[in-house]
């Protein structure tokens, strides 16, 4: 159960979230135009390096009606209709790979990968999400993974995160009667994944949120967390 002080800091930093991922159907690396009952999709490798797969993740079943490669070939790894998508292959910096979509359906997130010597996937470049559920799972095994590899580098980047928003938190915690960072970071510190996930996701849910477009772009700034996590 979550206790109604912690519930009360969470909030007042959800309402002001300002992330960097898009919301809309387009993003840096990605384009899309409607060519007749279709949407054209072009996942562009702007990673500066050759990358392996693209994964791509829909909160509904969705039917790859086609694709293409341009600069390297790239293949689904299981059937084309599903949640789920993996395309494997070798695609070349400034490459594309096109995949037909249905109108109307957007990716809930898409990430390229990389593959190490041993096999091991690696995330290149930045995710493009528009779910705030993937966004509590990846903010959950990020902070976990940089708390086991980086334990310095998560501290200092929520040091940063504290005195960016240092105006801000100061009249929040006064509010609350509490100090956010003495409270959120054993949060940070000691939960699971799983437990950030789901802590992240039952907030969300509370306030009534369900996409990111509904959350308020606001005081808050998330960028040295974000920059940590590759977000």
């Amino acid at each position: 159960m979550i206790r109604a002080r912690n519930l009360l800091i969470v909030v007042g930093l959800v309402m002001s979230l300002s992330i960097a991922a898009s919301a809309a159907p387009v993003a840096p690396w990605i384009d899309m135009y409607i060519a007749g009952d279709t949407a054209v999709w072009f996942f562009n490798n702007t990673t500066d390096a050759n990358v392996n797969i693209l994964h791509l993740e829909f909160e509904q079943d969705v039917t790859i009606s086609n694709y293409i490669a341009f600069g390297g070939g790239m293949v689904p790894m299981g059937p084309l209709s599903g949640t789920t998508f993996d395309f494997a292959g070798d695609l070349a910096k400034y490459g594309t790979l096109q995949i037909d979509l249905p109108i109307g359906v957007v990716p809930a997130l898409a990430q390229w990968l990389t593959l190490d010597a041993v096999g091991n996937t690696m995330p290149a470049g930045s995710p493009f999400l528009t779910s705030i559920a993937v966004l509590g799972r990846l903010f959950g095994v990020g902070i976990v993974a940089a708390r086991e590899t980086n334990p310095a580098g998560l501290q200092a980047a929520f040091d940063t995160f504290f005195e960016d928003n240092a105006d801000y938190l100061a009249g929040l915690s006064e509010s609350l009667g509490m100090s956010l960072a003495d409270s959120l970071m054993p949060i940070i510190m000691a939960s699971p994944a799983e437990g950030i996930e789901n802590f992240f996701n039952t907030i969300m849910g509370m306030l009534g949120v369900t996409d990111l477009t509904e959350v308020t772009a606001g005081a808050v700034d998330f960028g040295a967390l974000f920059a940590l996590l590759g977000l």
